[in-house]
C-alpha cells in the first residue's frame, strides 16, 4: 500500500509541477507571471465579471495570492474593477481587451497541451481517467476536512 501511496503522491505532484513549467514557459514570452495564465482563462470565461472570491474558488487559490495576482495583473494593464462594492476583494474584475487577447492564448496553448497529454488515450481511457481524478480529489477532500482515523 505505501508504494501504491508513494507512486500516486510523485505522480500527482510530477504533473502539478509539468503544469506549472508549461504555463510559466507560456506566460514568460509575454513578460507574465505564469500564474497568471489559471485567472485569465478562468476570467475569460465571465464576461460580466467575476470577484476575488470566485477566483479563489474557482482557481482553488488562497484570498492573498488572488490579491496579488488581481493587482499585478491590473498593474500590466490586464484586469480592470468593475462596482466597487465595499471592498476591493468584492469588487467585479472584468479582463480588458489586452487581458482578453492574452486569455485567448492561453487557452489556446491549454488545449493544445491536454491534447498531447491524452497522446495514447482512447476516449473511454480518457473519461475513466477523469471520472477517477476527480473521485480522488473529493475523496481526499474530504479527509482533509474530516482529518485521518486513529487506528493505532
Amino acid at each position: 500500500m505505501i508504494e501504491r501511496f508513494e507512486k500516486f503522491a510523485t505522480l500527482v505532484s510530477s504533473i502539478n509541477k509539468y503544469v506549472l513549467k508549461i504555463e510559466a514557459d507560456e506566460m514568460i514570452r509575454l513578460g507574465l507571471k505564469g500564474s497568471f495564465a489559471q485567472y485569465l482563462v478562468a476570467m475569460s470565461r465571465y464576461p460580466e465579471g467575476v470577484t476575488s472570491t470566485m477566483l479563489c474558488e474557482i482557481c482553488d487559490k488562497d484570498k492573498g495570492a488572488v490579491s496579488r495576482a488581481i493587482a499585478e495583473m491590473q498593474d500590466k494593464g490586464l484586469v480592470n474593477h468593475r462596482g466597487l462594492l465595499g471592498t476591493r476583494y468584492r469588487a467585479k474584475h472584468t479582463l480588458t481587451e489586452e487581458g482578453k487577447r492574452i486569455a485567448s492564448y492561453v487557452s489556446k496553448k491549454a488545449i493544445k497541451a491536454v491534447e498531447l497529454a491524452n497522446i495514447g488515450l482512447s476516449e473511454d481511457d480518457r473519461r475513466n481517467f477523469y471520472k477517477v481524478l476527480e473521485l480522488y480529489y473529493t475523496n481526499l477532500k474530504v479527509v482533509c476536512e474530516n482529518g485521518l482515523e486513529n487506528e493505532d
